[in-house]
């Protein structure tokens, strides 16, 4: 029979990432390619994922044979029975059947899901969750994911549309949010609610070395990094005010499903996950009963950039 592989993707709006795992789930080969993803056309995704397929088994030395299963995390409302994208917010995909022709082309079953439930997954099978029955996820990038394990499996909701709590509202009078709420989660705790912040004080005269580094209303991860690293106060500013809603949000979660653990992943964590967890577990017992809090941790995901390529892993059945 000989060595099987998976291969397995992080699909995002800016990147897509690939990792081919050998059967004993170690990766023998990365790859990493700018995702465009302008325009209406469904199509333009399905090919990045077909070239960035064929590509990772023409670069590795991997046999098309060889290959077990596909699988990927990517943004967006996704039925994981059916394969069938029903919404994404930054890919030109409504009810869109990704599954069909990409297991048409490569022959092997093709797995996906919403990318932060993935990521979830996969903090849940190999990370920092691992061994946990209840996990409650937060995921601090661009926006504010989240994912949800109750009684030891991915909990979806009607409709695949569960833990959208980067949309809890926190502030009914807040800022507005891109969903169209006020004062989410999102819009005080995601770079793109820390980044508004920054620009707000830098346009009131205040100094801020990050208000040059925004682009398209966000900043890159390692410059939010830099920026606390050399003290400046608007951006600390910024991260304070990040933390509190984070830790009204953790304290929420906390008080409704008591977990064993709620872990923090995304690449704003990856950077600067310790100032996060201390400002965070500072402050969340203002927030929840302390008789719940008493049996829940508090961690960063442990799988860094790869937490949704080893969730993908996670989905497809040895």
């Amino acid at each position: 029979m000989g060595e099987s592989y998976n291969i397995c993707l992080d699909i995002g709006g800016t990147k897509t990432l690939g990792a081919i795992f050998d059967s004993k789930k170690n990766i023998i080969y990365r790859l990493k390619k700018k995702t465009k993803s302008g325009g209406d056309d469904a199509g333009n995704v399905e090919n990045l994922i077909i070239s960035v397929v064929d590509e990772m088994i023409k670069e590795s030395g991997v046999k098309k044979s060889q290959i077990h299963a596909i699988a990927a995390g990517a943004p967006g409302v996704i039925n994981q029975d059916t394969g069938i994208v029903l919404f994404s917010p930054n890919l030109p995909w409504r009810d869109y059947d990704i599954r069909t022709p990409i297991q048409s082309r490569f022959d092997v079953p093709f797995y996906i899901g919403n990318d932060v439930n993935v990521g979830v997954l996969g903090e849940h099978a190999y990370g920092a969750a691992k061994g946990y029955d209840n996990v409650v996820g937060f995921f601090v990038g661009t926006g504010m994911g989240g994912g949800l394990i109750l009684n030891g499996k991915l909990f979806t909701g009607t409709g695949f549309k569960a833990a959208e709590y980067g949309h809890m509202v926190l502030e009914p009078e807040g800022p507005v949010c891109n969903c169209g709420q006020r004062g989410c989660l999102e819009i005080f705790s995601a770079k793109k609610g820390m980044s508004a912040y920054i620009l707000q004080q830098a346009s009131r005269g205040r100094k801020c070395q990050l208000a040059d580094q925004i682009e398209n209303g966000v900043f890159k991860s390692r410059a939010l990094k830099k920026a606390l690293a050399d003290g400046d106060t608007v951006t600390m500013e910024a991260v304070d005010r990040a933390c509190h809603y984070l830790a009204i949000a953790t304290g929420n979660m906390i008080n409704t499903f008591s977990p064993d653990m709620v872990v923090y992943g995304g690449g704003v964590i990856e950077a600067v996950g310790k100032i996060f967890l201390e400002k965070i577990e500072a402050e969340v017992d203002k927030y929840c009963m302390p008789s719940i809090r008493s049996t829940v941790q508090l961690k960063a995901a442990a799988l860094g950039d790869d937490s949704i390529l080893y969730g993908a892993l996670s989905m497809i059945p040895d």
